[in-house]
């Protein structure tokens, strides 16, 4: 049997056991996000298509097949969905000016030496906005998933703690970010750490200096990447724990 075959049947009868209809949903979810995505890329092929756009669009899908697929429609996860919204408005300003600034688009030398021998670099889509819609990609699956982590904690809270005021429910929004912070931002240094562990090493082997390292183009779009997604995380936590408390109480005691 295909080794990919035999990982994907493990991994549904694990999701199906632990998470029970939610694990098989979720099971689900990761193949209409698939969907999205590939669809998403053959648009972008089109050379009047606009890829800032195709990703939002598509980041929007993904998003709502993660939270009310998988969740299904309730208080948490339509707050999580619009604190998500509003991070990524904030965001997208963001990323524009420092992916302007970085002047990360285009290949990287370390990505063309082999390819070039074959084939034409020149595949028709603005290379800027191409930067732009992967940074945005790069950042949905950690902004979702913060958002929700902290939505449906607040959810129980406010629940078992009828009472509660506005201010007390976003505070222990906030506590539960704190929480979570520093293991998100470290799960995505380590998701690129172990991406591009093999890029690190032939640094290593063709003797790139520290500051060659740290100013190669293909460096650059990762670590910006990662550092865009933590602001991204950090700007979760009280958008989130705000919206939540502002919808779960109604009137602030």
């Amino acid at each position: 049997m295909n080794v990919l075959v035999l990982l994907t049947i493990i991994l549904f009868i694990l999701m199906v056991l632990i998470g029970g209809k939610k694990g098989a949903r979720s099971f689900i979810a990761l193949f209409f996000n698939f969907i999205v995505l590939f669809f998403t890329v053959l648009f972008m092929t089109d050379p009047n298509a606009n890829p800032i756009i195709l990703i939002l669009l598509a980041c929007t899908g993904i998003s709502c097949i993660n939270l009310f697929f998988i969740n299904e429609v309730n208080i948490k996860t339509t707050t999580a969905f619009i604190s998500t919204i509003v991070v990524f408005v904030i965001l997208l300003f963001f990323i524009v000016m420092v992916t302007e600034s970085a002047m990360i688009k285009g290949f990287g030398i370390e990505e063309i030496d082999d390819f070039s021998m074959f084939s034409s670099l020149y595949i028709g889509i603005d290379f800027m906005k191409l930067a732009i819609a992967v940074i945005i990609t790069s950042t949905i699956g950690a902004i979702v998933d913060i958002a929700i982590s902290i939505s449906s904690p607040m959810r129980e809270i406010s629940y078992h703690n009828p009472n509660i005021s506005r201010k007390d429910l976003f505070l222990s929004g906030i506590s539960i970010g704190k929480d979570i912070l520093g293991t998100s931002t470290n799960t995505l240094f380590f998701a690129f750490f172990g991406g591009y562990l093999a890029l690190l090493i032939l640094f290593k082997d063709v003797s790139y200096s520290f500051g060659q390292i740290i100013n190669s183009k293909v460096f650059v779009a990762e670590m910006l990447t990662i550092l865009v997604a933590g602001i991204g995380v950090a700007l979760t936590i009280p958008v989130t724990a705000l919206i939540t408390a502002y919808m779960l109480v109604k009137k602030d005691g």
